[in-house]
């Protein structure tokens, strides 16, 4: 009886250099700034709800660790987009769907990974941290915030992708 042959390649982790931490904090920059201008800026000039991801992040600090700091908050946010959203993407959301799905355009995985941010977002860390309500109810800021997030995952991808190209 033969045994099914297992594909055990690793994932395409980047190399851990200086470009790729010039790559990570670039593109977490332009994404951070490209969701912020959308959810603070561009939604309510449209008529649709004003992100805040900032008062988000001062319930989290405080019900995890009793702190009241909008300062702390703001580097919360930042460190997030900057940092930890950009590494998800670089070191487990794009080695993961080239796993998975080999043929799938780095765009369409970026939508995909900006869904569960939102869902992280607005679930793991509003509701489940902060125990806000889930999605915040779903009222007009959560659909900002998911299309806040989508464009923040696409937009970090794009500049991985030309970076990467270059």
């Amino acid at each position: 009886m033969t045994m099914p042959q297992t594909d055990d390649r690793s994932f395409d982790f980047p190399a851990i250099d200086r470009r790729t931490v010039a790559t990570l904090l670039i593109a977490g920059a332009v994404a951070t700034l490209a969701f912020d201008a959308f959810g603070q800026g561009l939604s309510p000039l449209l008529g649709f709800a004003a992100l805040a991801p900032v008062p988000l992040a001062q319930s989290v600090l405080k019900t995890v660790f009793g702190l009241e700091s909008a300062p702390a908050a703001h580097l919360l946010h930042y460190f997030t987009g900057l940092v930890a959203y950009a590494l998800g993407w670089m070191l487990v959301a794009r080695p993961l769907a080239r796993r998975i799905a080999p043929g799938l355009p780095w765009w369409l995985a970026a939508v995909a990974y900006g869904g569960a941010l939102w869902v992280f977002a607005l679930y793991v860390m509003a509701h489940l941290v902060a125990g806000l309500p889930a999605f915040l109810g779903f009222t007009g800021i959560a659909w900002v915030a998911l299309i806040g997030h989508v464009l923040y995952a696409v937009v970090l991808a794009a500049v991985v992708e030309a970076r990467r190209a270059a």
